[in-house]
C-alpha cells in the first residue's frame, strides 16, 4: 500500500497541472448535473423499505384511496358555531371556483348531504326533545325569519316579556339569553369582535372545542418540479382566506396541515439558516484549519479538494439514490466532516516530512507513503460503517450509507491525488517547528507510568454506567421528528388531542361491505377502542321515527320559515326599537332576582346603542343577524330530510369510504390521550390482534420502530464485524484487532449512556450515529494502532495527535451545524453525532494508548507498515 500510494503521488505531483484540470472538469460536470437532478422527498413514511408487510398494507390504502394522499386539509376555527360553517363554505366555495388548481374540495363536515340530512344523525330521543324545543319557540321563529333584522329583535324580546307578564315563564329563565345579548352588544360598542351563537341560546350551553371548527379538504395539483411541490397550492388557500377577509368577516382563523404543507414545511424548515449556519461553519473550519496547518496555500488547497469531492459525491449520489430523503440530506455535512479527516491527516504529515526534508514533492510523496496505509484502511472501515446500513429494512438510512460510503472512497482518493496535485502548485513554504505538542510530555509519562489504572478505571466507570442503559429512551414517532413551530405541524398536534378527529386512527381495507360490517363489530368490542366507521356509519338509525317527528315538526316550523322577509328598518326607526325596547327591559328590571339584573343591563346596552354610531349598531346588529340567518336556513334545509341508504349516499362520500374497485374501508379511533405514545402503541398492539391486515399512524410508529430497532441492531454487528475483518486483513494479529475495537466498543456504551443522562432519546434520524461510530471512531484508533504497531513512542505528544485533534475540531463543527438546525430530527442527529465523536476521540487519544502500552520490537509488528 506505501508503495502504491507513494506512487501515485508521486504521479499527480509530477504533473499537477494535469491532475488539477481532470479533477476541475469532474467537478463542474458534476455540479451542473447535481443542479439539474437535485430533489429532496419529505414523505418520513418513505424511510421505511416498500416491501415490508405493513408498508404494503399502507401502500395499498393509499392507491385504494389516492384522494386521502396528498392533501391539504383548512382548519377553520371561529368564537361560534355559526361563524366557523360560515367562513367553512365561504372558503369551500372560492377554492371550488379554480378546479385546475384545486381538481376536489369538500366538507367532510359539511355540504348539501349534511346540511339536509344532519338530524337524522341525533339519538331519536335527543331529536325529538331538539324539536320540541323549536315548535315551542315557533312564535319567535316566525318573528324574527318575517323581520330578520333589528326590529325582529326588537318583536322578539317585547314578545318574551310578555310571556313573562303572562306567567308563562319566569323572568329568571330569560336571563342567560339577556346576558348573551349584552355581552355581544358590549363587545360591539367598545368596537372588540362581537359574535352571538343561536345554537348556544337555543341549546343553553357553551359549545364545544370541536363544534367550533369546521373543515375544508382540499386535493390539489402538484408541481413536482419543485422542491415544494405544493407551495402554489397552498399560497392559493392562503390569498382566498385573505380575499375573502374571513378572518374580519367570520372572526376566523384558518390554519392548513394535511400531508402537502407538512412535506413543504419540513423541506423549508430544513433549509431554514442553512446558508447562515453553512457560512458560519466554513469560517469556523476554516480557523480551525488554521490552526491545524498554519497555511493559506494548504488550506486553500484543502478546500478546493473538499468542494470537488462533495460535489462529485452529490452527484453520483443522484445517479445512485434519485432522491435524497430527509436523513440523507445529512450527508453533505457528514462529507466535510469526515472528508477533512483525510485532508488534515495528508496534510499533517506532509508538514511533518516538510520539517524533516525541505524539499517539497519528496515531502508530498513521503507523506502519501508513510499515511496511505492508514488512510485506506480508515477510508475502508468508515465506509464499512455507512454501508452496514444497506441490507437492512430502513430505505432512509440505506441511501444515506451508499451515498456517504461513496464519499469516503471519494475523501480517500481526492486526499492523495488532487490534494497533492493542489498543494505542489501551491509550493507551501516549508516547516520550521516540529509539529507535535511537547507540552503533553508530561500526559505520555502519566499514561506511560500508571496505564493499568487508566484502563481500569476507565473501564470500571463505564461498567458502573451500564445500569444506565435500561432507561434509553427511544421515541420513534416520527412527528417528534418535526418542528412544532412551523403551522401544518402544530395544527396537527392540536388536532391529536382531540381523538374524534382521526389524527391518530387506523384503517382497515375489506374486500365487501359484509366483511367490512364484521370487522367494524370486532373492533368495537376492544377496550382501546373509543369509536368506529365505516360507510355505515352515514346511514342513520331508527330513521322512520326520526322522519316522523321532523316532518311534524316541519308542519309547525315551515310556514314561518318560507314567509317573506319584510324591508328593513331605516336608522332612525332602529333607534326608536331600541329606545321602546330598552325601556320594556328597563322595567323588567325593576324586580328582583337574576332576570331583573340581565334584563336592566341589557335595557343599558340598547339605550347605548341608540346614541351610538350607525356604524357600531350596524357591528351589533350584523353579530346576531348573520348567524340568525345561517341558523334559520339551516334548519329549513334540515326539515327536508328524506330516507337515506348506501345507494343516495353523494359520490365523494361513498369515495371515501368504498374504493374504485369495490373495497371498503373501516377507521377505528383509539381511547385515552392520543399524545402518549405508549397509549398509540397499546391501541395498536389491541387493534392487530383481532385485525391483522390493520394499518394507520399509530401502527405505523410501532411496526417502524421495531424495524429501526433491528436495523439498528443489523448494521451494527455488521459493522462490527466487517471492520473487524477489515482489521485483521491488514494488521493479522487478533490482539491488534481487539486493541483497535474495544475502545470502539467502549466509545459506543458510554455514548448511549451519556444519552441517558443528557435526556437525548434515540429516534428515527439520529440511531444512525451509533454504527456510524463504529465507521468513524475506527479512523482515529487506526491511526493509533498503525503509528504503535510502527514503534512510534509518545504519541500524545506526536503530530498525530496533532492531526486526530484537529480533525476532531473540524468535524465537530461540521456536526454542529446540524445540531443548530431548526428541524428537530437534523438537530437530534448532529447532537448525537457531536456526543459520539467526543467519546470517540477521548477513547483513541486518551484510552488507546494505555490500552497499547510500550510498542513491541519492529521485528515482531507482523505486517508492512
Amino acid at each position: 500500500m506505501a508503495r502504491v500510494v507513494g506512487g501515485v503521488v508521486g504521479i499527480c505531483t509530477r504533473s499537477p497541472w494535469i491532475t488539477i484540470v481532470v479533477f476541475a472538469l469532474l467537478t463542474v460536470a458534476a455540479s451542473v448535473y447535481t443542479a439539474r437532478n437535485f430533489a429532496i422527498n419529505t414523505d418520513i413514511s418513505n424511510l421505511i423499505a416498500p416491501n415490508i408487510d405493513w408498508r404494503q398494507r399502507e401502500i395499498a390504502v393509499e392507491k385504494a384511496f389516492p384522494a386521502r394522499v396528498h392533501t391539504i386539509l383548512a382548519v377553520v376555527d371561529a368564537p361560534t358555531p355559526e361563524l366557523a360553517a360560515l367562513a367553512a363554505g365561504t372558503l369551500t366555495d372560492r377554492l371550488k371556483a379554480d378546479p385546475k388548481l384545486f381538481p376536489q374540495v369538500q366538507r367532510p363536515d359539511g355540504g348539501p348531504f349534511f346540511e339536509t340530512n344532519g338530524l337524522l344523525f341525533l339519538p331519536t330521543e335527543e331529536l325529538g326533545r331538539t324539536l320540541g324545543q323549536l315548535e315551542a319557540a315557533s312564535p319567535f321563529i316566525s318573528i324574527l325569519a318575517h323581520n330578520p333584522n333589528w326590529r325582529g329583535l326588537s318583536q322578539a324580546a317585547q314578545a318574551a316579556l310578555g310571556g313573562v307578564m303572562a306567567k308563562h315563564f319566569e323572568l329568571d329563565s330569560l336571563a342567560p339569553i339577556f346576558d348573551r345579548f349584552s355581552k355581544t352588544f358590549e363587545d360591539a360598542l367598545a368596537e372588540r369582535p362581537a359574535s352571538f351563537s343561536w345554537q348556544e341560546m337555543l341549546s343553553g350551553t357553551k359549545a364545544t372545542p370541536s363544534e367550533l371548527r369546521r373543515f375544508v379538504d382540499i386535493v390539489p395539483k402538484l408541481d413536482y418540479s419543485a422542491l415544494e411541490p405544493g407551495k402554489e397550492a397552498t399560497d392559493a388557500v392562503r390569498r382566498a382566506v385573505a380575499d375573502e377577509n374571513l378572518a374580519q368577516n367570520y372572526q376566523a382563523r384558518v390554519r392548513l396541515t394535511g400531508s402537502v404543507p407538512i412535506a413543504d414545511e419540513e423541506f423549508a424548515t430544513v433549509k431554514e439558516g442553512m446558508l447562515l449556519h453553512g457560512i458560519g461553519t466554513v469560517i469556523v473550519v476554516l480557523f480551525i484549519l488554521w490552526l491545524a496547518l498554519k497555511s493559506a496555500r494548504i488550506i486553500l488547497a484543502v478546500f478546493i479538494a473538499l468542494a470537488g469531492g462533495l460535489a462529485i459525491t452529490a452527484a453520483l449520489g443522484f445517479m445512485t439514490v434519485g432522491s435524497l430523503n430527509m436523513i440523507s440530506v445529512a450527508f453533505f455535512v457528514l462529507f466535510v466532516g469526515l472528508g477533512v479527516d483525510f485532508c488534515i491527516q495528508y496534510s499533517v504529515r506532509y508538514r511533518d516530512e516538510r520539517h524533516q526534508r525541505d524539499e517539497l514533492k519528496p515531502a508530498l510523496i513521503n507523506a502519501g507513503r508513510n499515511i496511505g496505509g492508514p488512510l485506506a484502511l480508515a477510508a475502508a472501515a468508515t465506509a464499512a460503517g455507512f454501508l452496514a446500513f444497506l441490507p437492512t429494512n430502513y430505505q432512509g438510512v440505506s441511501e444515506l450509507g451508499i451515498i456517504a460510503g461513496m464519499g469516503m472512497i471519494i475523501a480517500f482518493l481526492i486526499s492523495l491525488t488532487a490534494l497533492p496535485a493542489l498543494l505542489a502548485v501551491f509550493d507551501p513554504p516549508g516547516e520550521q517547528e516540529p509539529l507535535g505538542y511537547k507540552s503533553l510530555a508530561p500526559a505520555d509519562g502519566f499514561v506511560e507510568r500508571n496505564r493499568k489504572w487508566v484502563v481500569v478505571g476507565t473501564l470500571g466507570v463505564a461498567i458502573l454506567g451500564l445500569p444506565l442503559l435500561y432507561f434509553l429512551r427511544f421515541d420513534f414517532n416520527p412527528i417528534n421528528l418535526r418542528s412544532d413551530k412551523v403551522e401544518s405541524i402544530s395544527t396537527y398536534l392540536d388536532l391529536r388531542r382531540d381523538p374524534n378527529t382521526g389524527a391518530s386512527a387506523v384503517n382497515l381495507l375489506t374486500p365487501s361491505l359484509k366483511d367490512a360490517q364484521a370487522a367494524a363489530q370486532r373492533l368495537e368490542k376492544l377496550p382501546d377502542v373509543s369509536r368506529v366507521m365505516s360507510i355505515e356509519s352515514f346511514v342513520p338509525a331508527d330513521q322512520d321515527a326520526k322522519l316522523a317527528l321532523i316532518k311534524q315538526a316541519a308542519a309547525a316550523l315551515k310556514p314561518a320559515l318560507d314567509a317573506k322577509a319584510q324591508p328593513a328598518p331605516n336608522d332612525d326607526e332602529v333607534r326608536e326599537l331600541l329606545t321602546r325596547t330598552a325601556g320594556m327591559l328597563a322595567a323588567a328590571g325593576q324586580q328582583p332576582g337574576a332576570g331583573g339584573a340581565a334584563a336592566k343591563r341589557l335595557a343599558d346596552r340598547l339605550n347605548d346603542l341608540a346614541k351610538a354610531s350607525n356604524e357600531k349598531r350596524r357591528a351589533a346588529e350584523n353579530a346576531v343577524i348573520v348567524p340568525l340567518n345561517f341558523k334559520l336556513n339551516e334548519l329549513r334545509k334540515s326539515l327536508q330530510a328524506g330516507p337515506v341508504s348506501l345507494e343516495t349516499l353523494p359520490a365523494e362520500l361513498k369515495n371515501q369510504w368504498v374504493s374504485a374497485d369495490g373495497r371498503y374501508r373501516v377507521e377505528a379511533f383509539p381511547k385515552g390521550d392520543p399524545n402518549d405514545n405508549e397509549v398509540l402503541r397499546s391501541f395498536a398492539r389491541k387493534v392487530l390482534e383481532v385485525e391483522p391486515n390493520a394499518i394507520g399512524g399509530p401502527i405505523s410508529i410501532l411496526k417502524s420502530g421495531d424495524v429501526i430497532v433491528v436495523a439498528f441492531i443489523q448494521a451494527g454487528l455488521l459493522a462490527l464485524i466487517t471492520i473487524s475483518l477489515l482489521l485483521w486483513i491488514a494488521l493479522r494479529r487478533i490482539r491488534d484487532v481487539a486493541l483497535t475495537v474495544v475502545p470502539l466498543l467502549l466509545a459506543g456504551v458510554i455514548t448511549m449512556e451519556l444519552c441517558v443522562l443528557l435526556d437525548l432519546p434515540l429516534n428515527f434520524a439520529n440511531i444512525i450515529a451509533l454504527p456510524l461510530l463504529l465507521g468513524i471512531g475506527v479512523a482515529f484508533k487506526i491511526y493509533y494502532i498503525m503509528a504503535w504497531r510502527a514503534g512510534q513512542t509518545n504519541l500524545l505528544q506526536s503530530s498525530l495527535t496533532r492531526a486526530v485533534i484537529f480533525s476532531a475540531l473540524t468535524t465537530a463543527t461540521a456536526f454542529g451545524s446540524l445540531w443548530l438546525s431548526s428541524h428537530p430530527g437534523t438537530s437530534s442527529l448532529g447532537k448525537l453525532l457531536a456526543l459520539s465523536l467526543v467519546t470517540t476521540m477521548c477513547a483513541a487519544v486518551l484510552f488507546q494508548p494505555a490500552l497499547m502500552g510500550r510498542p513491541r520490537n519492529a521485528a515482531d509488528s507482523g505486517t508492512d507498515t
